[in-house]
């Protein structure tokens, strides 16, 4: 495939070649050649954007490959990436897969576990840290036994006094590098040609929701052609503006930021910080714009939270326009159209209410806005398309480069993730699972030769999702295969269904569903502090905790109502009957939930069990002591009475 660009720094037409037979580096220098002084990264640094262009991002890149390479860092070697979204963090991940190694980008709030089991995957020797923090981490696993040679750290702050043998700043870094490419003509080529298509771009992980992770070598084919099916299948276009705040270490952020970003010369922005990110949004005003559902559901609450606070007036034409843009969106999913009236309130509205408010968010340059990992809410996603925001579900998996289905601008639904994108072949198994076939499916799981005969046959990757096809091509995803269970009743269910419609709520965060093999269903949930912090402070009910106010009984009367509400649309045999309100959130750090917050079932089941004996023990009240990890890594213990609820 070849798409045709308008190259404005030389005014002419230039073809861009779409294929998969090439690498990223090698796009990176054909950047360089042709769009050299236009801006490729923006980052936020003590609140002033710092600009780098292509030209000085290929260098940098070179630079950085022929100083690890003059420290021993070799083909296959791997390089652990530890911090936050940062330029030269993705740089050092392009020059590792430029050296044919694995760059490996761990989450920045990993425990020392999580890195030792990553260290011990690959025997990593080097270490591109983001600054003082992440780099103690990694000296305190070296201390502990683990081997490494160098460990890189960008922000030197802290870090000045520290003596320990192989600590090496960036700058220096860059400097033995660039002395190199001076010395050696030959070696600048050299490194732009030596990454091979089908070598490694990057080594991620699964989720790991039914155990340790497991490791994934993606080559820069199999991202190329998650780049060019996406782009085929309407996700963005060339020149696209994004903001690169996702987790580093999510398949999704390379795909989006590097592999997308290279490939189809976006305008990368990056943040100053996780907490900046709502305000740096707004500066940035992106084109194409990924965020979880909660994301979303957060920024909703923002929005209501601040009509709240607004005048009476103002909060009486945001809601005369709201619910009318709402109607007119509810129509379009039933496959009606919209009155006279509501396309003139659109209209109106657009310039009093929708426009300011997408203005407040960083919303009004948004072309392509997208969700996936789990499903949205229906009033969260018809929230957004009501304001104008065409917000669209993708599907897609580590194994597969990010990308597999994609929701068309105009023709969404709530139950569905869309249909395949060209260059993608998709089947349903015997046993219903998903199947797909591509270019951007990985090779196999990094030495885990059983496991990748059971993910790979045939060229299919079986996807260990349920999920069918609908006549006209729509895919629908229901869950994990492996969560397909039954009551003692027979009755089938799989409870991340149940869990997702019940996380529709503003006010829970985290849901598991018990039953498999019982009477009836119940679950333990776990409340949103923040909107329903909101909700009591509004309320004047106080609370001095998360553990006191999930204990509230307003608070058990929100999460009643929210269980109630999904009642009502499950069939008899597996509506709720008990629930319990978990006195502390679901955590990573404690084993409960993967980093993109998946639910580690059987880690859940097992800690929870006293919970779980209770509610089908006829129970009324449980005394629960339930285990919490410390940043430090140390453990301790909480301890509450909490109440089963009976529906």
């Amino acid at each position: 495939m070849q798409s045709t660009e308008t190259n404005t720094a030389k005014g002419s037409k230039t073809t861009w070649d779409m294929g998969t037979d090439t690498t990223l580096i090698h796009i990176l220098a054909r950047n360089a050649e042709l769009l050299g002084n236009r801006v490729a990264m923006r980052e936020k640094h003590l609140g002033i954007w710092q600009e780098t262009t292509w030209s000085q991002m290929l260098d940098t890149t070179l630079a950085c490959a022929a100083g690890m390479e003059s420290l021993g860092f070799g083909a296959e070697d791997a390089l652990l990436v530890l911090g936050d979204n940062r330029p030269r963090l993705y740089m050092g991940m392009l020059a590792a897969g430029v050296l044919g190694g694995y760059a490996m980008p761990v989450y920045s709030t990993a425990t020392p576990d999580e890195i030792r089991h990553f260290m011990h995957e690959t025997h990593v020797r080097f270490v591109l840290a983001e600054d003082q923090e992440q780099v103690d981490k990694v000296l305190d696993l070296g201390d502990q036994g683990a081997t490494i040679k160098n460990i890189i750290y960008d922000e030197p702050r802290g870090l000045t006094n520290y003596s320990n043998p192989g600590l090496i700043s960036w700058e220096k870094l860059q400097a033995i590098g660039a002395d190199r490419l001076r010395a050696e003509p030959k070696l600048r080529n050299s490194l732009i040609e030596r990454a091979l298509p089908d070598g490694p771009a990057v080594f991620v992980h699964s989720s790991g929701t039914t155990g340790k992770p497991k490791g994934v070598v993606l080559s820069h084919r199999n991202f190329l052609a998650g780049v060019r099916n996406a782009h085929r299948g309407g996700a963005f276009t060339f020149g696209e503006t994004i903001l690169a705040y996702l987790p580093m270490a999510w398949v999704g952020d390379f795909a989006i930021t590097v592999g997308a970003g290279v490939a189809l010369h976006f305008t990368i922005n990056i943040p100053e910080r996780q907490e900046t990110v709502l305000h740096d949004l707004r500066e940035v005003a992106p084109t194409f714009y990924l965020a979880a559902p909660r994301s979303w559901d957060n920024m909703l609450t923002t929005i209501q939270v601040r009509m709240e606070d607004s005048t009476p007036l103002k909060k009486w034409f945001y809601d005369v326009f709201m619910n009318s843009a709402l109607a007119s969106e509810r129509r379009k999913l039933e496959g009606k159209q919209p009155s006279l009236t509501e396309r003139l309130m659109r209209q109106l509205g657009e310039w009093l209410i929708f426009g300011p408010i997408k203005d407040q968010l960083g919303l009004t340059r948004l072309r392509g806005a997208f969700t996936g990992g789990e499903a949205i809410g229906e009033d969260t996603f018809v929230f957004y398309r009501a304001l104008g925001v065409k917000l669209r579900q993708f599907y897609g998996q580590t194994e597969s480069s990010a990308f597999t289905a994609l929701q068309d601008t105009e023709e969404v639904r709530l139950h569905t993730v869309g249909k395949p994108l060209p260059g993608v072949e998709v089947k349903i198994g015997d046993n219903g699972e998903v199947l797909i076939r591509s270019g951007s499916v990985f090779s196999g799981y990094y030495k885990l030769e059983n496991a990748t005969r059971e993910a790979l046959e045939d060229g299919w990757l079986h996807t260990g999702d349920a999920g069918y096809i609908e006549p006209d091509g729509h895919m629908v995803v229901l869950g994990r295969l492996s969560e397909v269970v039954y009551t003692s009743k027979g009755e089938r269910y799989i409870p991340n269904y149940i869990e997702n419609r019940l996380k529709f709520s503003p006010y829970i965060k985290d849901v598991a569903v018990l039953g498999s093999g019982r009477d009836t269903l119940a679950a333990i949930i776990c409340i949103d502090m923040e909107p329903v912090g909101h909700w009591a402070e509004v309320r004047g009910i106080s609370y001095m905790s998360y553990a006191d106010l999930s204990q509230k009984p307003e608070v058990i009367e929100l999460v009643t109502a929210a269980v109630k509400r999904v009642n009502s649309i499950l069939p008899d045999g597996l509506k709720l009957h008990h629930f319990v309100s978990l006195h502390k959130e679901f955590d990573p750090d404690d084993g409960e939930v993967t980093r993109t917050r998946k639910l580690r079932r059987n880690v859940v089941e097992e800690r929870y069990a006293p919970i779980i004996d209770a509610i089908y023990g006829g129970q009324q009240t449980v005394t629960m002591k339930a285990q919490i990890t410390y940043e430090s890594g140390e453990v301790g213990t909480i301890e509450r009475q909490l109440s089963v609820q009976e529906i």
